[in-house]
């Protein structure tokens, strides 16, 4: 009776550690980051076009959209996984413009993350309450930026950031070039809610853009 009641403890033990490190899959949330410039090269100018940018990304099934505003500029990407399906929302003052990009397109639009290569380290941090391991990104035309990803939760769909897609987990901090190199920005999670997010957010507007 004891060495079964040993069993049973261990078992248990063992399934309960198990289950703990189990990914949670997240396929409705909306994400919010915030956007810090950490390097303008001098460059004033750029820094004052990012400053008071702001960045949200919505994940619903294998559809997700993120909204990239700035002063001066506001753009919106719709990506359908499903579909392998990408359309671009851009408005830049009054003027309005739509892009709908096929699979190809979309792989030949982020050229520059293939072949993209994250180098591990023993660096971590916990961002919303999620522990994230820091890794380096490498492209291949060597410049390099620090992401950092946390493995307790995935989105439903892995390519809502194309350059992330081959990251086991949901990245909540990265660094990313603007303005032809010249501003080095952070963006970093601020908020993540599980409210599941309404479907008109991936509607498509029928008017007033110009198609490029």
């Amino acid at each position: 009776m004891k060495i079964l009641l040993t069993i049973f403890c261990v078992a248990f033990l063992a399934s309960a550690k198990t289950s703990g490190q189990e990914t949670k899959i997240i396929s409705d949330c909306t994400v919010n980051f915030d956007v810090a410039v950490q390097d303008t090269k001098g460059d004033m100018a750029a820094s004052k076009a990012m400053t008071g940018t702001t960045k949200v990304v919505y994940i619903k099934g294998t559809r997700s959209r993120s909204d990239l505003e700035t002063p001066n500029f506001k753009q919106t990407m719709i990506y359908d996984s499903k579909e392998d399906s990408t359309i671009i929302l851009r408005e830049l003052g009054n003027t309005k413009y739509i892009s709908y990009l096929d699979g190809n397109q979309r792989r030949e639009k982020n050229k520059k993350y293939e072949g993209i290569k994250f180098t591990k380290t023993n660096e971590k941090k916990t961002i919303l309450g999620y522990e994230c391991n820091k890794v380096i990104a490498t492209l291949t035309d060597g410049s390099t930026y620090d992401v950092f990803y946390t493995t307790a939760i995935i989105p439903s769909t892995t390519e809502y950031e194309y350059q992330f897609k081959d990251l086991a987990g949901f990245v909540l901090e990265y660094q990313a070039e603007f303005a032809q190199g010249k501003t080095k920005v952070t963006f970093t999670a601020s908020k993540i809610s599980l409210v599941p997010v309404p479907v008109a957010k991936f509607d498509v507007p029928k008017t007033g853009y110009r198609v490029l």
